[in-house]
C-alpha cells in the first residue's frame, strides 16, 4: 500500500498536469500559468453516499502539476488515488488503486477587458482497473469551453463541456456525456476569498436517467504568493449526486 501511495506521487513530479485552476472548485478557470511557470496541486476529497440502504463511501487523493508551455498555453496531467467502500446488508466490498489519468491542454484564446476565453481538450488514460471500479477500460476524450469575467469584486467561471466516455463492457456506461458548470470567487480579507459553484452532468449510469447536479461553497487562503490553502463542502441537488463531499488542498507555484 505504502509503496503504491509513493509511486503516485513520484509520477506526479515527472508529468506536467492540473487538476482545477482554483481548488477547491470544480469549475475551471481561463488561466494560464504563463511560459517556464510550474504549479504543483495535492487535493483530498471524501465522498459520502446512502442510496436505498447501499452506502458509498470514497477517498480520494489527487496530484498534479501544471507546466506553462507559452504565456496562453498549459499542459495538464491528473493522477488520483481511490479508496472505495461499499456497505450493503451488513457486507464491505473495499477497493483502492490508482485510478485513470487525465491529460489535457489548455489554450487561452481571448483575453480582453476583464473577459478571458480558453479551449481544453484532452485525453483520459486507462490507467485504473476496471474490474476493481477504479477506472473505464478503454481511452476516453474530452473537450471544454472555458469562459472567466472579472467583474470585482466578483469573478465568474462558466464551463460547458463533451466527454466521450469510452468504457469497458465491465463498466457498460453511457458514451455520450455533458458538463454545465458556473462558479464564482469573492475576496473577503487579504488572507481570505470565498468560492461557490453549482453545476450538472449527464449521468454516466445507462438506467438512471436523473443526471447528478451540485452545489459547492469553500475558502482558499493564499498564505503566501507561491502557496494556497483551501477548503470546501459540496452537497448534491439530485439523489444521483453524492449527499456529500468535504475537500480540501494545497496548491503550490514556482
Amino acid at each position: 500500500m505504502f509503496r503504491k501511495i509513493v509511486l503516485m506521487v513520484l509520477m506526479s513530479f515527472l508529468v506536467y498536469g492540473n487538476a482545477f485552476a482554483a481548488h477547491p472548485l470544480i469549475t475551471d478557470d481561463a488561466g494560464t500559468q504563463g511560459a517556464g511557470k510550474y504549479q504543483f496541486e495535492l487535493n483530498y476529497e471524501y465522498d459520502h453516499d446512502d442510496s436505498d440502504g447501499v452506502v458509498t463511501k470514497e477517498n480520494l487523493i489527487q496530484t498534479a502539476m501544471t507546466c506553462g508551455v507559452i504565456d496562453t498555453m498549459d499542459v495538464v496531467v491528473t493522477l488520483p488515488y481511490q479508496f472505495l467502500s461499499t456497505e450493503s446488508g451488513g457486507t464491505t466490498v473495499s477497493e483502492n488503486g490508482i485510478s485513470d489519468t487525465a491529460i489535457d491542454m489548455k489554450w487561452r484564446f481571448f483575453e480582453r477587458d476583464g473577459l478571458a476565453l480558453a479551449l481544453k481538450p484532452g485525453i483520459k488514460l486507462p490507467t485504473g482497473d476496471d474490474r476493481k471500479g477504479l477506472g473505464s477500460g478503454r481511452m476516453g476524450y474530452q473537450m471544454y469551453f472555458i469562459a472567466t469575467q472579472e467583474m470585482k469584486p466578483l469573478t465568474f467561471h462558466f464551463n460547458l463541456g463533451y466527454i466521450r466516455n469510452e468504457n469497458s463492457d465491465i463498466v457498460d456506461e453511457r458514451k455520450d456525456l455533458w458538463h454545465v458548470s458556473l462558479a464564482s470567487e469573492m475576496p473577503l480579507a487579504s488572507w481570505v476569498k470565498a468560492v461557490m459553484n453549482v453545476g450538472i452532468e449527464k449521468n454516466p449510469d445507462k438506467n438512471s436517467e436523473t443526471d447528478p447536479a451540485f452545489i459547492l461553497g469553500g475558502l482558499i487562503f493564499p498564505v503566501t504568493e507561491y502557496l494556497d490553502l483551501d477548503v470546501g463542502v459540496k452537497g448534491g441537488f439530485t439523489s444521483t449526486e453524492n449527499d456529500y463531499s468535504l475537500l480540501t488542498g494545497l496548491t503550490l507555484r514556482f
